[in-house]
């Protein structure tokens, strides 16, 4: 993968969550727009980000219009983030952790503080996210994008149009074609959703419960994927999964045999974000580069090639109904009715959730 040419990596044959094997690193030259803050550094900055999670020519426009240059690292998940920057700051000044994350990195202190004053385009973004209460005034976070959880399939292959999460975590009659996801708080989280509980459940009973029903369950499921059950599904390896709505987007737009549902009994609403963590390098580059990301036809852009729901009501205003109308990227009011936004529940639930997600691989 290193011999493929900058800015082509990102877009070929991975998704958004996957990280293919030997993908560590992608070092890829931009440049961030000359305001006489960022000259003062270094013209370097290091960013660490999900796979697929940048438009299609955002790197090469940000290089042509610009001086600095961006190493991107990419991680597989938000465990991983956490684990890489928990014993001190390796030299990232950007990072992408998920609303949960950034509670936890702010009270682990290792968040610095956002320079508005070189975000100008904060403006931009829609007021309902310029709050948040894992960030309360975003000291800390700008919003990057958000989406739900829910399954992916291929329609020519099930009876009927899917509807609850009973066909993947209570039924055998797609014994062999179904994926999970290898989170554990996100499955532990939709799995209680299923038995009627909160997502944020705090309750060890209610863990307990979940964690005996994916016990129950496991012989029917083909493969717990780390997130590349988009790919399983395109491939036709499987013929349900559960997955990210963006990366299912990604695929329908390959296969219209492929569609994705949020199940009737609700689901999880995510929020991703833009942060620059503790000891960052090169700080005022990465708030202007932030600033770049949140301009209007940028954040469209990018949108645009990653199907995601952007928070930038400036970007959305620039797109087409075609995504704006998109029920698997916007869903309806009724349907994020049924949805919660993850809580951070404390070191000790963490815990406990992972023991019974342990104890579920190992079944």
């Amino acid at each position: 993968m290193g011999q493929k040419p900058p800015g082509r990596l990102l877009m070929e044959e991975i998704s958004r969550r996957r990280l293919m094997a030997g993908a560590a690193a992608v070092g890829i030259s931009v440049t961030l727009p000359r305001f006489a803050a960022a000259q003062e550094e270094e013209k370097k900055l290091n960013f660490y980000n999900w796979d697929t999670y940048i438009g299609e020519t955002t790197l090469e426009d940000f290089k042509d219009a610009t001086g600095i240059d961006v190493t991107m690292s990419l991680f597989a998940d938000n465990d991983e983030l956490f684990a890489r920057l928990r014993e001190g700051n390796p030299g990232f000044d950007v990072i992408v952790p998920t609303d949960t994350y950034v509670e936890r990195m702010i009270l682990a202190d290792m968040l610095m503080p956002l320079d508005k004053s070189l975000i100008p385009n904060f403006k931009n973004i829609n007021p309902v996210f310029q709050d948040a209460a894992f960030d309360p005034g975003r000291k800390f976070s700008i919003p990057y994008m958000w989406g739900t959880m829910g399954l992916g399939y291929r329609k020519s292959r099930v009876k009927e149009p899917l509807k609850s999460w009973k066909t993947v975590f209570d039924s055998d009659e797609y014994r062999g074609r179904i994926a999970w996801l290898s989170e554990a708080v996100t499955m532990i989280g939709v799995g209680a959703k299923y038995l009627g509980y909160s997502y944020n459940t705090t309750d060890p009973k209610q863990i307990g419960e979940v964690e005996q029903l994916f016990i129950k369950q496991k012989p029917n499921i083909k493969v717990i994927a780390p997130d590349t059950g988009q790919d399983l599904l395109l491939s036709g390896e499987v013929d349900i999964a559960v997955e990210w709505n963006g990366d299912m987007l990604q695929v329908m737009a390959e296969d219209d045999d492929l569609t994705y549902v949020v199940p009737e009994e609700g689901s999880l609403v995510w929020q991703d974000t833009l942060c620059i963590p503790k000891g960052a390098p090169h700080p005022k580059n990465a708030n202007s580069f932030i600033n770049y990301i949140l301009d209007a036809k940028v954040g469209a852009s990018i949108a645009d090639f990653i199907q995601y729901a952007t928070p930038n009501a400036a970007a959305k205003a620039l797109m087409d109904e075609a995504y704006t109308q998109n029920p698997a990227i916007f869903p309806s009011e009724a349907t994020l009715a049924r949805c919660e936004s993850a809580v951070y529940r404390g070191e000790k639930v963490t815990r406990m959730i992972d023991e019974a997600w342990t104890k579920i691989l190992a079944a």
